[in-house]
C-alpha cells in the first residue's frame, strides 16, 4: 500500500471573491511525480502554491479546507516550517544573481538564519548538486556567479537550493517552459531520480511532458480538480468527457 504524502482536504482558494479552486479533495503518494494540467486560468498553479502556503503571500488571497502534510495540516504549521518541508522551483530559473553557484545553493539556511559550519556547508553543497546532476559541471566554478550558468544549468541550481534544504515535497510550477529541448529533457531526466527521494508535482501545460515523466496526473477545469488517474490510463481512457476533450485538443 503505498503511502499519502500531501492530502488536500475540500480545499478552496480565492482571490478576493473570485473562487479559483474548488473543493479539491486529493491523496498524493510519496514519492511519486504527479502532473497537474488543465488549460490556462483553471486553478492548477493556485492550487500548487496553496499547497506551501504562497498562495497567502498574494494581496486579497484567502483559503480554506485542509492541505496537510504526513497527516499534519500545514494551515496550521508556521509558514517558514512548512516551505522548509515543501519546497518550490519556478516557471523560470531565478539564481540570486549576486551570490556565487555556492552561495545560491546554501541560501535557504542564511535567510531562515540558520548558521552551518563550513565543513557542513561544503557537504551539502556538494550532495545538492550532485543530486541535480550538476556538480560535475559546476565544481571547478563554484565562486562564479549562479548567472554564468546556462538556462538549463540556472533550473537545476534552482531545484539544488531547494533541495539542499532537505525537504520531503518538491513543487515545480512549469519548470522547463522557459528552456530550450535540449535542456528540457535534461530536467526531466532528472525527474526520474529525484521522486526516490521526493515526491514532486509539476503543474505543465505540455501533455507530453505529463505523459513523459508523471506516473499520476491530476486534471483541472474551471477550478474543479475533474480527475486524478494513472498518467497511462488518463491519456488512453480517460473517464471523463472533459479530459478527453482537453487530451484530443477539443478546447485548450
Amino acid at each position: 500500500m503505498e503511502s499519502t504524502i500531501v492530502k488536500s482536504v475540500d480545499y478552496n482558494a480565492y482571490f478576493g471573491d473570485n473562487h479559483v479552486v474548488k473543493n479539491v479533495n486529493i491523496s498524493i503518494p510519496r514519492n511519486h511525480v504527479i502532473a497537474v494540467m488543465g488549460p490556462s486560468g483553471c486553478g492548477k498553479t493556485t492550487f500548487l502554491r496553496g499547497i506551501n502556503r504562497m498562495h497567502e503571500l498574494i494581496p486579497n488571497a484567502t483559503a480554506n479546507g485542509q492541505i496537510l502534510l504526513n497527516n499534519e495540516d500545514v494551515m496550521q504549521m508556521h509558514p517558514i516550517f512548512v516551505r522548509l518541508k515543501i519546497g518550490m522551483v519556478f516557471q523560470r530559473p531565478n539564481p540570486f544573481p549576486n551570490l556565487s553557484i555556492y552561495d545560491n545553493v546554501i541560501a535557504g539556511y542564511k535567510l531562515n538564519g540558520i548558521s552551518l559550519a563550513r565543513m557542513d556547508r561544503d557537504r551539502i553543497v556538494e550532495e545538492s548538486l550532485s543530486k541535480v546532476a550538476l556538480w560535475k559541471e559546476v565544481k571547478d566554478s563554484l565562486t562564479k556567479k549562479g548567472t554564468f550558468l546556462s538556462g538549463g544549468q540556472q533550473q537545476k541550481l534552482c531545484i539544488a537550493r531547494a533541495v539542499a534544504m532537505q525537504p520531503e515535497v518538491l513543487l515545480f510550477d512549469e519548470p522547463t517552459s522557459a528552456l530550450d529541448p535540449i535542456s528540457t529533457s535534461s530536467v526531466e531526466e532528472l525527474f526520474h531520480d529525484l521522486k526516490k527521494n521526493y515526491t514532486l508535482i509539476i503543474v505543465t501545460h505540455n501533455m507530453q511532458q505529463a505523459a513523459r515523466v508523471s506516473d499520476q496526473t491530476a486534471f483541472f477545469y474551471l477550478g474543479e480538480l475533474v480527475e486524478f488517474d494513472d498518467t497511462k490510463k488518463m491519456f488512453t481512457n480517460p473517464k471523463d468527457k472533459r479530459t478527453q476533450n482537453y487530451i484530443t485538443g477539443r478546447f485548450s
